[in-house]
């Protein structure tokens, strides 16, 4: 059981990448996309597939990651003597409150361990999800493995995640499914599946330019670390930055920050009406 679960696994990733690029428009891949999504589904035994089905019509998102043995996604705590049953992913376990299949992280996976700040006005716009902390000026590298780790670094640097090697090779494995690049030198990267937290961004400039996959070269970089639960939350706040960056004023104007204060005031500035 435990290969139809990686196969489930690998399934929600491609149906998530798919929703990604019809949000961003970006339809040019989605033929070879669907074949793919297509094979993992002939992959899956009728019993699972039977389930699969059931779950998809509700949510696209059908598997959750167990976190400190509760559901990632609803936060159910997962009976105890099912959480065994989970990490040996010898049969199907599924959440008791919300019905979506359980599965259990690698221990070395990445997760997010940035602490909520109390504070007596809550943050609003990109401030939920980004610090000047998480700002990187200048990328000091000519390829997209260079630029995730930076940013990676970043993150784990300033105690929002932890094992940044393993946030690395998640987001090449997504890349390597398709490319995050999406046009007027952009790029997303993203890894979902980092519980423990928040959604987290970190930004980072190269003025030169990253040839990001032979196609395409990028000056702009987002990396998010996502928890599955907010997937579909994702997809606006990606919309959001991709809307105001398509304005060249605003992308003219992260370019041309300086230092870590300047890039995240240029930011904060270029989202304020897009990303609420």
């Amino acid at each position: 059981m435990k290969s139809q679960i990686n196969t489930l696994r690998q399934l929600q990733e491609l149906v998530l990448t798919r929703d990604e690029l019809n949000q961003a428009g970006q339809v040019d891949h989605l033929d070879r996309l669907n074949d793919s999504i297509f094979a993992l589904q002939d992959q899956l035994n009728p019993q699972v597939a039977a389930i699969y089905q059931r779950l998809y019509k509700k949510s696209h998102i059908v598997m959750s990651a167990m976190t400190n043995n509760c559901c990632a996604v609803c936060g159910m705590q997962v009976p105890i003597s099912q959480v065994q049953q989970v990490r040996l992913a010898q049969h199907l376990v599924s959440c008791s409150s919300c019905g979506r299949i359980l599965f259990a992280n690698p221990e070395d996976a990445a997760q997010n361990i940035a602490e909520v700040e109390k504070t007596e006005e809550p943050k609003v716009g990109i401030s939920r999800f980004s610090a000047e902390e998480l700002m990187v000026v200048d990328l000091q590298t000519t390829d997209r493995v260079g630029a995730i780790a930076a940013l990676a670094m970043a993150m784990e640097r300033n105690n929002f995640i932890k094992n940044s090697d393993s946030l690395i090779s998640a987001a090449m494995d997504r890349e390597n499914v398709m490319s995050t690049a999406m046009g007027e030198g952009l790029a997303f990267p993203h890894v979902r599946g980092v519980e423990g937290g928040a959604l987290t961004l970190a930004l980072g400039i190269s003025k030169e330019g990253i040839d990001w996959d032979g196609e395409n070269k990028v000056n702009i970089v987002f990396l998010s670390a996502i928890p599955v639960a907010v997937s579909a939350f994702y997809l606006r706040l990606m919309s959001g930055l991709m809307q105001s960056f398509e304005k060249e004023a605003n992308r003219k104007s992260v370019l041309e920050a300086t230092d870590s204060a300047a890039l995240w005031k240029a930011l904060c500035k270029a989202t304020r009406a897009t990303v609420k």
